[in-house]
């Protein structure tokens, strides 16, 4: 089985910001156990402030403020539920 996209949406913020989430489904392999490929991707000024992936050969992993930090992936919504509340402390962080 090839990569199979399973979801994918861009949004343009009122603020100028842009949140983008794709997910593909995949064969199970040892790097990607729940055979899924991901990126959430949180970008302000054009530059990815937050981000949540399991780019090739890094496993799991999430972006924040240019640090990378290793992820647990446990299902999609808690990935999609961590996701939201990094970019609402992001937001009020900034304000």
């Amino acid at each position: 089985m090839k990569a199979r996209p399973a979801y994918q949406v861009k949004e343009y913020m009122a603020d100028g910001s842009i949140e983008e989430i794709k997910i593909w489904q995949i064969p199970r392999t040892e790097d990607k156990p729940h055979g899924l490929k991901y990126s959430f991707v949180y970008i302000v000024a054009n530059e990815r402030v937050i981000g949540y992936d399991n780019f090739e050969g890094k496993g799991d992993h999430r972006h924040y403020e240019g640090k990378e930090y290793a992820y647990a992936f446990e299902n999609l919504e808690k990935l999609w539920h961590d996701f939201k509340e990094d970019v609402q402390r992001f937001k009020e962080d900034i304000r």
